[in-house]
């Protein structure tokens, strides 16, 4: 089976249990796999929770459980290693005038040949035309 590229928001949901029907349909055809930096930034939410789209709504006990599932990651959500990427990424951020992030999850999507998943309020069109140009599938999830 083949991966998709999830954003931090997807792997939120998906690691709470309150997959969209968008996602479950994503979910039936690929594994799931992530970059070093969404990982990063749905951590920082958790641990801050200041607010925001990712965990500011959610109780501190939501956050915690949400936490708990982080620090134990599933092996089955695969986390591509920066070193792998970080040469394509330098390329990409040049090229295409995208930040660190996208860099990461355009370079990751390519380099597991898989579609990059994005929630609908993240939607973007710097990584969205990066995708276009390098021939990679780009799709939106609403929640």
């Amino acid at each position: 089976m083949t991966r998709a590229v999830l954003d931090d928001h997807l792997v939120r949901d998906l690691l709470a249990d309150d997959v969209p029907v968008e996602l479950g349909e994503i979910l039936a055809a690929h594994e799931p796999a992530t970059t070093n930096l969404y990982l990063f930034r749905l951590c920082r939410s958790v641990v801050s929770a200041a607010g925001g789209a990712l965990t500011g709504a959610w109780s501190v006990g939501e956050r915690r459980a949400l936490g708990a599932r982080l620090v134990t990651l599933p092996a089955a959500i695969e986390v591509v290693p920066m070193r792998a990427l970080a040469f394509r990424m330098a390329e990409l951020a040049g090229d295409h005038r995208l930040s660190t992030l996208g860099a990461e999850a355009v370079a990751a999507a390519e380099h597991l040949d898989a579609p990059l998943c994005v929630w609908s309020g993240d939607d973007g069109p710097a990584i969205r035309g990066a995708m276009e140009a390098v021939g990679g599938e780009y799709c939106t999830v609403r929640r």
